[in-house]
């Protein structure tokens, strides 16, 4: 019986020892609705969210915690969200980490400024939570999960 306990324990340790530890996500907006309400969506898709309200404090905690992915709202208060943008994709350290701009600012204006601050896509606010999901799991790679 207890070969068979050891058997059947075994493989529900081994899942837990080898699952992957969640992506972090660092959500810029300085608007305290939208951080409540996308990081309440993320963490209930398992993924760990921290929260900038400033483009300074942005540049700050991607130098610190090195998040998996940036979801960066344009309009912040002192930098805003392409000179933060930039700031990222000019450190070798840090221009590998995706960028989402998610913005409310009028959709003929972004691309190209998303293009100039070599963000890696965009969403524009509203938009539907399966929507940002979806964006998400394609810039950090998860497409197929």
């Amino acid at each position: 019986a207890s070969a068979r306990a050891r058997s059947y324990v075994s493989p529900c340790l081994c899942h837990l020892v080898h699952r992957p530890m969640s992506k972090k996500i660092l959500i810029v907006d300085d608007e305290a609705d939208i951080q409540k309400l996308v990081g309440l969506r993320l963490r209930k898709a398992g993924y760990d969210v921290e929260v900038a309200t400033t483009g300074l404090a942005a540049i700050e905690a991607v130098r610190d915690q090195k998040p998996d992915l940036i979801l960066l709202d344009l309009r912040l208060p002192g930098i805003d969200g392409f000179k933060v943008c930039r700031q990222i994709k000019e450190d070798p350290a840090l221009k590998k980490i995706p960028v989402i701009i998610f913005t409310a600012v009028h959709p003929e204006t972004v691309p190209q400024q998303i293009r100039q601050c070599r963000a890696d896509d965009f969403i524009l606010k509203p938009f539907q939570s399966e929507d940002l999901l979806k964006k998400i799991r394609q810039c950090l790679g998860e497409a197929g999960e």
